[in-house]
């Protein structure tokens, strides 16, 4: 049985499709993450569409700020991002832990 999860927090259009592409962003770097990655084609397809995903990030930044949205609110943005599992796939991002020698 799968735990139900917290609610996500209310969120403007905007701020939810910046969760949105950052962690599409985040997720696509742990793909091209070298010290994680199998395989130079799946990396390279990761590195092709960041790009997209990048312009989504923007674009979710601009239109926050054409609105006047000139505040991130981190508290509320960090638990839309704990709930959508955000710590693990940024993690995916980072070193693994040492492997003894």
């Amino acid at each position: 049985m799968v735990p139900e999860l917290p609610p996500l927090p209310a969120l403007t259009r905007a701020e939810g499709e910046l969760v949105d592409a950052y962690l599409g962003v985040v997720d696509l770097l742990g793909r091209i993450n070298p010290s994680r990655s199998r395989d130079t084609y799946g990396a390279l397809r990761a590195a092709q569409a960041l790009v997209g995903r990048a312009a989504e990030l923007r674009d979710a930044l601009t239109l926050m700020h054409m609105r006047g949205e000139n505040e991130v609110h981190t508290a509320t943005m960090e638990r839309a991002l704990r709930v959508l599992d955000g710590e693990r796939r940024a993690g995916q991002v980072a070193l693994p832990p040492s492997r003894p020698r």
